[in-house]
């Protein structure tokens, strides 16, 4: 048992409509054997044995029964016009049938409907004959409406003719009217204006003495205007060729004398960072020296505090060359001593000299140098 789609075409010849006029209606149905377990079963024990051609015979013959009916139960206009709704109506009312064998309607439209009593085709000539009627009727009615819209036309034309010859009419009187008071109007303007030229003529003789007057004043004043411009040229030609150059002179000297004062300034800033660091290193030499100095005379205290004495004179027997020597200096570099005295004063004013001697080295050293000479063993 095939389960292909089965093609087929039912045919119902001669079947009377509800208005008794035989019809043939020719379809194409598409149907297939249902898939489904229970109705596969049920188209199978319906046609198990029987060849295809058999099995589409009888729905054929289900089909066309159908079909047959619902002719009866329509009428040809019916049927004609509304094919698609005649088709559906087939459909509904067999598909519980063939579906109770097992078979699907997949799709039924009707092929062709034709009448052998040539009502169908009356049917077409009345219907033919109403649309030429109609169109006649039409053609009538739009003639009658084109002659009554003409003549409606002719009329507003006519119409607006008279109503443009009125207002022609009327615009040429008012033309005419406006003309003769223009013309009034105009001549009245020439006597006025003559009289108008007259005194306007002695007006402008007027007005041209004083133009004449006031062209002579502002000549004047363009004189002295351009005067006062010459001053002016002049004063700048001065300011540009005398005052500007000495603003600048004056100005660069400025500029130098700006950048020396800034030079001196940063120069004796310098000497005096230079004098300060020179001052603070000469101030730690001379506080190293100072210390140094102050170690040696403590060092020298202690020793004349241990010695006593017999230091003491060492030193001072140490010290008297030296003193001899810078009292002598400036006697080495005489040539000669005169001294202002008698005979008899000289060996007098030798031991003065020699006696001023003591009291200076004590003077200068603390050391009583004729109590130290007593001191020594055998000096007298």
């Amino acid at each position: 048992m095939s389960l292909e789609v089965m093609t087929l075409n039912p045919v119902c010849e001669h079947v009377e409509t509800a208005q008794g006029v035989p019809l043939t209606v020719t379809g194409v149905a598409q149907c297939k054997i249902m898939t489904a377990k229970e109705l596969l079963q049920t188209a199978s024990e319906q046609f198990l044995g029987k060849t295809s051609q058999e099995v589409q015979l009888t729905i054929l013959q289900t089909l066309e029964g159908h079909l047959r009916a619902i002719l009866g139960t329509l009428s040809v206009e019916e049927v004609y016009r509304d094919r698609d709704q005649f088709a559906s109506l087939v459909r509904e009312v067999a598909a519980p049938d063939v579906g109770r064998m097992g078979i699907e309607i997949l799709s039924f439209t009707i092929k062709d409907v034709y009448d052998d009593v040539e009502y169908l085709s009356s049917l077409g000539k009345a219907q033919t004959a109403n649309v030429k009627r109609d169109a006649a009727v039409g053609v009538a009615q739009a003639n009658r409406d084109a002659g009554i819209r003409e003549a409606e036309c002719e009329k507003a034309s006519m119409d607006v003719k008279y109503n443009m010859d009125t207002k022609v009419e009327d615009n040429t009187r008012l033309y005419k009217l406006q003309k003769s008071n223009f013309d009034r109007e105009i001549n009245t303007a020439k006597a006025e204006a003559q009289l108008a030229y007259e005194l306007q003529a002695a007006k402008t003789r007027q007005k041209i003495k004083t133009e004449e007057m006031q062209i002579t004043v502002v000549e004047r004043r363009k004189q002295i205007e351009i005067e006062e411009q010459e001053i002016t040229r002049r004063e700048k030609e001065l300011i540009a060729t005398v005052r500007l150059p000495a603003e600048a002179e004056s100005f660069k000297v400025e500029l130098v004398a700006q950048g020396q004062r800034t030079q001196v300034v940063e120069k004796a800033r310098a000497d005096a960072e230079k004098i300060k660091l020179i001052g603070a290193a000469e101030a730690t030499a001379i506080e190293n020296v100072g210390r140094s100095e102050a170690e040696a005379m403590r060092l020298k205290a202690a020793a004349y505090k241990q010695y006593g004495e017999a230091a003491i004179l060492s030193l001072v027997f140490e010290a008297l060359p030296k003193i001899a020597a810078e009292v002598a200096a400036p006697l080495a570099k005489t040539d000669e001593i005169v001294m202002l005295s008698g005979s008899s004063n000289f060996s007098n004013e030798i031991n003065k000299f020699v006696a001023q001697v003591p009291p200076a080295i004590q003077a200068l050293t603390g050391v009583d140098l004729s109590d130290v000479l007593r001191k020594i063993p055998g000096a007298k």
